[in-house]
């Protein structure tokens, strides 16, 4: 039987589109009939979560997401997505008016790491989630070291998730290798791309059309992309009911 997941998307535009994608190309089928049954609300008017986080903006995302959640609630949905990593900040008040679960992607990356083994890995998100510590709690209850980017590399960070990916702007390659490079340097094996626009950057920059995969194809770099928002699909099409096709 399948179950109804409700999506809020619009954060940014983009990253909702293409969570559709993913949760698609999780999905092992042979006809329309066999995918998930899913309704996307797009809520562009949702305030800034990292500009909030950071002080930059008064105006608090809550009330916005509560609302296109509290819609969907209403649309009977069984589980709710938010591929918004910075969205998560807000979902302890947000979840006090639900009854229905929202996944919770730095708890199920985490649990990917696990699975994985990993030791240590880098952090490669907007600075205000960075700032909140979604990530770094999550892998400390784990035992799963993390690294951040320097503060010069934390503003490349912000310059391809805003000037680039949401400016629906070219990637620039040197710059995303260029924070890679140093995750590697210090000892990671693997990389958090915990932010929605950077899995579209991952996209245009991996191998697979659909970002996934291992780092190979520009400066012979080694190292696994772990991609939060592929994770939320696959999970998201295992609780809605329709067999899954393939892990990350």
């Amino acid at each position: 039987m399948k179950n109804l997941l409700g999506i809020i998307g619009g954060l940014g535009p983009m990253a909702g589109a293409y969570f559709l994608e993913l949760l698609t190309a999780a999905t092992d089928a042979d006809r329309d009939q066999d995918h998930a049954e899913a309704i996307l609300y797009s809520h562009p008017d949702t305030p800034d979560r990292t500009e909030f986080i950071i002080g930059e903006s008064t105006d608090d995302p809550t009330p916005y997401l509560l609302y296109a959640a509290q819609q969907l609630e209403k649309m009977g949905v069984a589980n709710i997505a938010i591929p918004c990593v910075a969205s998560h900040y807000f979902l302890d008040e947000v979840e006090k008016n639900l009854t229905v679960p929202v996944l919770h992607m730095p708890e199920l990356t985490t649990q990917y790491i696990q699975s994985k083994g990993m030791k240590k890995v880098g952090i490669m998100a907007t600075t205000g989630t960075v700032k909140t510590g979604l990530f770094q709690n999550k892998l400390d209850e784990a035992g799963i070291e993390w690294a951040i980017p320097s503060d010069e590399l934390q503003d490349l960070v912000m310059e391809i998730t805003y000037g680039q990916i949401k400016a629906g702007k070219r990637l620039n390659n040197d710059q995303f290798i260029k924070i890679i490079k140093a995750f590697l340097a210090d000892g990671c094996e693997g990389v958090i791309l915990g932010s929605t626009e950077l899995s579209v950057a991952n996209r245009s920059i991996s191998n697979d059309p659909l970002g996934k995969g291992i780092l190979d194809t520009i400066q012979g770099l080694q190292i696994p992309l772990i991609d939060s928002m592929d994770i939320l699909a696959v999970e998201s099409a295992r609780v809605s009911g329709v067999k899954v096709r393939r892990g990350i």
